[in-house]
């Protein structure tokens, strides 16, 4: 098979590129290596890629410029799509509401008619857990409403699944939505807590914790992650009519990717302190803005559907990110 995917450069799209190449799929990598996090671990992760031997063509494009994507793609033939691109960041929504419009909805918006007018077999596209908003119904099922959003990241995501649905509806394209609850691991993301936090440990920093340290997140392990990505991508949804993961009679299905576990933060920040050998010093916070206490995935729709089974819990995963992150940074 030979795949486009988005966000090549990305945590998650990074790790699936490797994935697929790894089974003898050919990849067609899409990103704009943008200046939100460090570009230079962006480069990194595809410089790993291009070494690492494999049918792997890479383009430097921002996907919410129509002209500039259909110019890369133009020789390019591909079966299915994985769309993992966005800008991502619930907290930076609020500073620039902007960029995500333009890269989650337009950007959306032209991966669809991609799609569309190249008749691919399948598109699978990155949701997230941040569309349940502040649902207290626990855990988050893919059948509850997801229309309260808190942040309007989590209101681009949503916009994502219902445009979705209007093109699995009108042009019957297969297309699966996964909503991914907190991923972490190997090559992750500056932005995000678990990289943060090891940073402040290792250099005898206090780390910041929200809501006075009574926060739970399903934390996902990125191989885990990438497992559920293909089950999805060599599983498209069938248009027959029955009714999908989600709740779609179309040929459009919605998961969640968690690992079915909702950790409390002081835990993992325990196990990141025993990991980095290191006293942990706490600033505690206020809840932030747009966040949200508890995330908790209901798994049983890719389990029945995909056969998907998480297997690494945070006591396996927390190791081998700072194990990772101390020989990538050299701290």
């Amino acid at each position: 098979m030979r795949v486009l995917i988005t966000g090549a450069a990305g945590f998650i799209g990074a790790a699936l590129v490797d994935a697929l190449l790894a089974r003898g799929d050919s990849v067609i990598g899409l990103d704009d290596c943008n200046a939100y996090y460090d570009p230079q671990l962006k480069a990194d992760r595809i410089s790993r890629l291009e070494g690492r031997g494999g049918d792997f063509t890479f383009h430097k494009v921002n996907f919410a410029d129509m002209a500039a994507l259909s110019a890369a793609l133009d020789g390019e033939s591909f079966d299915a799509i994985v769309h993992l691109g966005a800008q991502a960041g619930v907290r930076y929504s609020i500073e620039n509401p902007a960029a995500y419009v333009q890269s989650n909805v337009v950007g959306h918006a032209n991966m669809l008619e991609i799609a569309r007018h190249r008749e691919v077999e399948h598109m699978v596209y990155a949701s997230s857990s941040s569309v349940y908003g502040g649902n207290d119904k626990l855990p988050f099922s893919v059948d509850d409403r997801a229309d309260h959003p808190v942040s309007l990241y989590a209101a681009t995501k949503r916009a994502d699944e219902m445009m979705s649905e209007s093109y699995a509806h009108l042009y019957r394209i297969p297309l699966t939505g996964l909503r991914f609850f907190t991923v972490y691991g190997p090559w992750g993301r500056p932005d995000m807590a678990m990289w943060i936090f090891t940073k402040k440990i290792l250099a005898g920093e206090p780390i910041p914790v929200f809501n006075k340290g009574e926060m739970w997140r399903d934390f996902t392990y990125i191989e885990d992650i990438v497992a559920g990505v293909v089950a999805a991508l060599d599983n498209p949804p069938a248009d027959d009519g029955n009714v999908k993961a989600g709740g779609s009679s179309k040929p459009h299905a919605l998961y969640n990717i968690g690992n079915n576990r909702s950790e409390k933060l002081t835990r993992v920040i325990e196990l990141l302190g025993e990991a980095c050998g290191r006293e942990v010093q706490i600033d505690w916070q206020p809840m932030q803005k747009g966040d949200v206490q508890r995330t908790y995935a209901d798994i049983e729709a890719i389990e029945r559907d995909l056969g998907y089974a998480p297997s690494t819990t945070i006591d396996e995963g927390v190791p081998r990110f700072v194990d990772w992150y101390r020989h990538y940074t050299g701290e």
